[in-house]
């Protein structure tokens, strides 16, 4: 079932989602070669802890993974796609990182990703990181009353086609709200007018998931949870948490 939250209610998601916004600001301040990916789980830790906020992604345990995860955000490196968990690995000279964060506050829940180069970046990363951000603001720019999840799937898919990266059949983007993850289902593919209508208060987290070279296939890490791509090509990740208005889409997860 989808709910439909009330503008009251998007401003307090609003206040969660900027949370989720400093604490990206604030990893994405600290990521710098050398620094393990615990300290920048540390990091968010801080930011949400003073909000006076919790975690969304501590202690969550969807059906697919054996346990629960174990961080306050998702660090995923180079050729890991999603669902990276922050280990004592040192970041260096050249990776591509991707971190997924997500907050709860006064009973309303915000997610919200970016990727980033560490050091000297390699031109294909960049363009890589640039081509994922353009399809977030494409499905953003989709997510309008009356049109249907297909046409927010469709702006993904087809910038995805484009630009020659491949998109992680299984994996895309979801509602959210007194949850972090609640109806409708929103991938990163799919057919122009057809899927739910989108309704003024729909809330709903857009996450595009590029993949180097073409091929979106991945496979599961030992741990159950990270995603690493078959080819081992790099991937990146972009994510807002947007609220469908009649006076167009509202990003709820920018500073």
């Amino acid at each position: 079932m989808v709910e439909i939250k009330t503008d009251n209610e998007l401003d307090a998601m609003r206040e969660a989602g900027r949370v989720v916004a400093r604490a990206l600001q604030a990893v994405r301040k600290h990521a710098a070669v050398g620094v393990r990916l615990t300290e920048l789980d540390e990091v968010a830790a801080s930011v949400i802890a003073e909000a006076g906020a919790r975690p969304a992604f501590l202690h969550y345990h969807p059906a697919f993974a054996p346990t629960p995860f174990p961080a306050m955000i998702c660090a995923s490196v180079n050729d890991a796609i999603v669902h990276g968990i922050p280990d004592r690995y040192r970041l260096r000279e050249g990776d591509l990182l991707s971190v997924d964060c997500g907050a709860h506050l006064d009973g309303w829940a915000a997610d919200a990703a970016v990727s980033l180069t560490v050091g000297t970046a390699r031109p294909a990363d960049l363009a890589l990181i640039e081509a994922t951000e353009r399809a977030l603001a494409a499905g953003i720019a989709a997510a309008l009353p009356g049109n249907r999840i297909g046409d927010i799937g469709h702006a993904i898919g087809e910038l995805a086609r484009q630009a020659g990266y491949g998109t992680p059949p299984d994996f895309g983007g979801h509602g959210i709200g007194r949850r972090m993850h609640e109806d409708p289902s929103v991938p990163n593919h799919g057919r122009p007018g057809r899927g739910m209508v989108l309704r003024h208060g729909m809330v709903l987290a857009i996450e595009p998931m590029f993949v180097a070279g073409g091929d979106g296939r991945y496979r599961t890490a030992a741990d159950g949870w990270r995603l690493h791509s078959i080819s081992g090509e790099r991937a990146a990740h972009a994510e807002h948490t947007v609220a469908v208005t009649d006076e167009g889409p509202r990003i709820l997860t920018l500073p």
